[in-house]
């Protein structure tokens, strides 16, 4: 370089040196080598620098006689004045980091002739060292023709300050060999090179040294070993080291603070706080910062504030420095706006507390308030750094605007950070969680360096997918060497849960166990669920079983997975153990409790729950009001459900459809139609169970060209594609109006195969309008689709019944009998003073069986008195008309209902009757009369829809 060119002209008296050389390298060649060639042998010493700083100003040396440097007789002199004049005006430069200006000293030193002192070789050293030129700094010193402590202190103490310790610890073992003894500031510089390299063993050796030579005494000496034993997590070493100090020193106190605050000790910092606290010395802002800095790792909130009112008495608070630590401090304990008052109160925050802003409100679910700030932070000129973006694109996956992510993508390249994992990894996850896998999936493929967090958030888009691609990437995940941890497992898991792959998820769980994780709450968690929704609630319950903490989550995850599992039961019995536990329900927890009892339609025990849902102020609850009305519907009690629907303020989607479904479930069409038509007047979107519930009620209205116009509406008007669900209600709608030729063409016409439900739907409606020809054709492929069903064989053995054919009847149940298909036993159950009593057809088991019996006799005199004929046709055994009419006189739901009336809550105005099966047409009969004999309502749910039996009628209108 230049300066090294001036450098070898004024020391070329002395002898030829390789300074020439040097210089031939640092000059760029062409430039370089005109000069030398112009020159030739460095004749005219100044045209090579006068060329090289031509574009550079400066300040010419005084007037030859006004000039420090004198010349006599040609010859250069030792002048002390110009070498201290020279020596301050390189350390003006070296502290200001004004690389050209120093440049240009360097310049008028050599132009001067002047011969160096050690002063200002150091001097020189000290400053091409702080600016950044390290190499040179090393070239300057290689030309020293005597190499002091104070020489090599500079040097290291150069490369040290660049943060290179290794090299600093490097250049002091060859001092060591040179001979040259360190002084107090050589071994606090290399002690620092130790620190920053985490070099405890050569750290420990200096200490050592440091005994030897008698400078433990040195402040600065005696910090740099606090500070390097705390950062190499030697805390109890550092402890006594600035113990046994003889003089103390808040440095060497804020050191021992620093490293118990990092290794998250928030307890040790505050007691050593206030052990500092009562000696003589000045606690400073750097101490405070270091204390917040400890209550900030362990989110210790209460201390944080003490040490923000220290601040606010000390006159400290207003410093950016110690602010910056207060808005740290607040963020991470979760203190959002406590972080933004001090964070308005600074003049001009720094990148670090800008990102520390922004991620606090991103945790604490302020997304929109972060992209708010965040464009503040870019209006203000500040440019961010990868945390900064990394933040504010997780913020942006809550937002759900797309658009935004896009643009915050676009930041990402703009500002050079498009190859950071930790940014790519959250552009991963927003991409995702919004919707666009494929824009996700492609930053994952162009990422040159992928971490397993990389994995996980790919993993994650995988969650609701039913494909095995979650599983596929799971297995990339254990052949690129990664080793799975517990958000791998749980992403998978939820995985295996939407696919329904309880196989896999069974090996997923031995590999969760390997790594003794299985008593983690959260991959618990992720098992439970996977087990409930693969109906394996035995092997959900031994995972609750073995987990060491269940917290609110779990608990939820249990109790809704049971309900889910038509283990209302064991939903129950969950939520009265969590409530034992001292863990308090939110609303998901309610719901999933409330569908629990619905599929056990037990009532009083939903009761219950409705008045603990009142007491805990979650009645307004969309979540729960809908589990409410499904709850009160399914138990039979549609008035209740209806007040609790009217009484919500805020109607969506899903409480409209399932009140618009339980009037359809209980024959109350009307009422669903004028639901619907409210539904769309207040703006609410239907969706496609929407259409269920109201194609269900235009079929049992019989409202045949209504259901026409509803169910094209779908596709043409709001763009949601028929499931097989959908085409089953058109089918139902034709068949229960009689039109079979159209309700085949309809079928042949659909977009999705036929199943079981269209077919089952189609034979119902042949059974009913007495079409044995269609009727046997759909029953023969229900026999092929699903041959072990009992349900169709009684079907069409109904159908021949019905129409005579007794040799038809004969056969199908020889078909039965050959398949090994036996009809399920009637079963019907009633809730009765809060419990639940079950009865079997021919049941004779009960306690009160005499009572039952009696009360049947009574009944039957009074129904024969009003002309009931037992209908011994659905009877379907070859045994004398006696013995039918006593089969149909001990049906389960008779029993059940004759139990009810003989009860002590009988003055009940309603009795409540649940079956498993379709109620047979005489019993159907029978309760139409009962209705009207003994002036009770009686509401019997059976496997298709609720039956309203009232003054000798039926809310079906005898189609079932």
């Amino acid at each position: 370089m230049e300066l090294l060119h001036c450098q070898h002209l004024n020391m070329r008296r002395r002898s030829q040196t390789p300074l020439t050389n040097l210089l031939f390298n640092s000059f760029p060649k062409s430039h370089f080598i005109s000069q030398f060639i112009n020159s030739h042998k460095f004749s005219k010493k100044n045209s090579l620098i006068s060329s090289y700083f031509s574009s550079v100003q400066i300040n010419p040396p005084a007037a030859e006689s006004n000039s420090p440097i004198r010349k006599k007789n040609g010859s250069k002199r030792w002048d002390k004045e110009k070498l201290r004049w020279f020596s301050g005006k390189l350390r003006d430069c070296a502290e200001n980091r004004f690389l050209e200006e120093g440049k240009m000293v360097h310049k008028e030193i050599v132009d001067s002739g002047i011969e160096l002192d050690s002063h200002l070789w150091v001097s020189l050293i000290n400053f091409y060292a702080k600016c950044g030129c390290l190499s040179v700094a090393r070239q300057v010193f290689d030309e020293m023709p005597q190499r002091d402590v104070v020489s090599w202190t500079a040097l290291i103490s150069g490369f040290v300050g660049e943060g290179s310790g290794a090299e600093g610890i490097r250049l002091f073992c060859e001092m060591h060999e040179e001979g040259v003894n360190p002084n107090e500031f050589t071994l606090a510089t290399v002690l620092k090179a130790c620190c920053l390299c985490l070099n405890l063993e050569f750290g420990k050796q200096l200490h050592g040294e440091v005994v030897k030579a008698g400078f433990f005494s040195d402040g600065h000496v005696g910090s740099a070993l606090v500070d390097l034993y705390a950062k190499c997590g030697e805390l109890e070493y550092a402890e006594k080291v600035c113990l046994c100090l003889p003089k103390e020193n808040a440095v060497s106190w804020n050191s021992l603070l620093n490293g118990f605050a990092l290794a998250g000790d928030d307890q040790r910092v505050l007691r050593l706080f206030c052990r500092m606290k009562e000696t003589e010395m000045k606690l400073n802002k750097y101490t405070l910062c270091t204390v917040l800095k400890g209550c900030a790792s362990s989110g210790n909130l209460k201390a944080g504030r003490i040490v923000h009112g220290m601040a606010i008495v000390s006159g400290s608070e207003d410093e950016e420095f110690l602010s910056c630590s207060l808005v740290d401090m607040y963020s991470k304990c979760g203190r959002a706006d406590d972080a933004l008052k001090v964070f308005r109160k600074l003049k001009s925050p720094d990148i670090v507390t800008w990102s520390a802003m922004i991620c606090c409100l991103e945790q604490q679910g302020r997304e929109q308030e972060a992209a708010e700030l965040f464009s503040m932070m870019m209006s203000s000129g500040l440019r961010p750094n990868q945390f900064t973006l990394t933040s504010i694109v997780s913020a942006a996956k809550e937002l759900g605007d797309l658009r935004y992510s896009r643009c915050l993508h676009a930041c990402v390249h703009k500002y050079g950070f498009a190859d950071e994992t930790l940014v790519n990894n959250a552009l991963i996850t927003v991409y995702i969680k919004n919707g666009s896998f494929d824009d996700g999936y492609k930053i994952f493929n162009t990422m040159s360096h992928r971490d397993l967090v990389s994995w996980n958030s790919l993993l994650a888009g995988f969650h609701d997918n039913k494909s095995s691609d979650g599983l596929r990437t799971f297995k990339k995940i254990l052949e690129n060497g990664f080793k799975p941890n517990m958000f791998t497992y749980i992403s998978t898991l939820r995985s295996c849960t939407s696919s329904l792959n309880s196989e896999v998820g069974k090996q997923v769980h031995g590999q969760v166990i390997k790594q003794s994780l299985d008593s983690d709450c959260y991959v618990g968690t992720a098992l439970i669920d996977m087990y409930v929704k693969s109906k394996c609630v035995n092997d959900a319950e031994k995972i609750v079983n073995r987990l060491n903490e269940i917290d609110l989550f779990t608990w939820t995850a249990v109790i809704s997975g049971c309900a889910q599992a038509d283990e209302g039961e064991k939903s129950i019995f969950y939520f009265k153990q969590m409530q034992k536990d001292g863990v308090k329900p939110n609303e998901f927890t309610l719901a999933g409790c409330l569908r629990g009892c619905s599929a056990i339609t037990s009532v009083n025990k939903g009761k219950q729950l409705h008045s603990f849902v009142i007491k805990d102020g979650h009645v307004d609850d969309p979540f729960v009001a809908s589990a409410l009305v499904d709850m009160y519907g399914k138990c039979g009690c549609i008035k209740d459900a209806e007040t609790i629907f009217e009484a919500v303020e805020s109607h969506d989607t899903v409480l409209w459809n399932t009140i618009i479904n339980q009037y359809a479930q209980h024959d109350q069409g009307e009422k669903a139609i004028k639901c619907f038509e409210n539904m769309l007047t207040k703006n609410v979107p239907p969706d496609g169970v929407t259409f269920i519930g109201i194609l269900s009620a235009c079929s049992r209205l019989r409202l045949t060209e209504l259901g026409k116009k509803y169910f094209h509406s779908m596709t043409d008007v709001y763009n949601i594609p028929p499931t097989i669900e959908h085409y089953a209600c058109m089918v139902d709608i034709l068949g229960r109006d009689g039109k079979f030729n159209e309700a085949e063409s309809f079928i042949n016409q659909m977009t999705l195969p036929p199943n079981n439900l269209i077919w089952e739907t189609l034979l119902g409606a042949c059974k009913v309008h007495g079409n044995v020809e269609l009727g046997q054709r759909v029953a023969e492929k229900l026999f092929q689709i699903e041959p072990e069903v009992d349900s169709n064989y009684i079907m069409l053995s109904n159908i021949f019944a019905a129409n005579g054919m007794w040799d038809d009847v004969a056969r199908v149940r020889a078909l039965m009998s050959s398949q090994g298909v036996k009809k399920e036993p009637g079963c019907s159950w009633v809730e009765v003073n809060g419990q639940t009593h079950v009865f079997l057809s021919q049941d004779t088991s009960h306690l009160r069986i005499l009572e039952i019996d009696e009360k049947l006799r009574e009944l039957e005199r009074k129904l024969v008195s009003v002309g009931y004929v037992p209908d011994t046709e659905y009877v379907l055994r070859n045994v004398s008309d006696v013995e039918k009419r006593e089969i149909l006189s001990h049906h389960s739901e008779r029993l059940a209902l004759c139990f009810s009336l003989i009860s002590k809550d009988s003055n009940n105005k309603t009795v409540t009757i649940f079956k498993n099966l379709r109620i047979c047409g005489d019993c159907h009969n029978y309760m139409k009369l009962v209705s009207s004999v003994v002036n009770k309502d009686i509401v019997i749910r059976d496997a298709k829809r609720f039956h309203h039996f009232k003054e000798g009628s039926c809310s079906c209108q005898d189609y079932w």
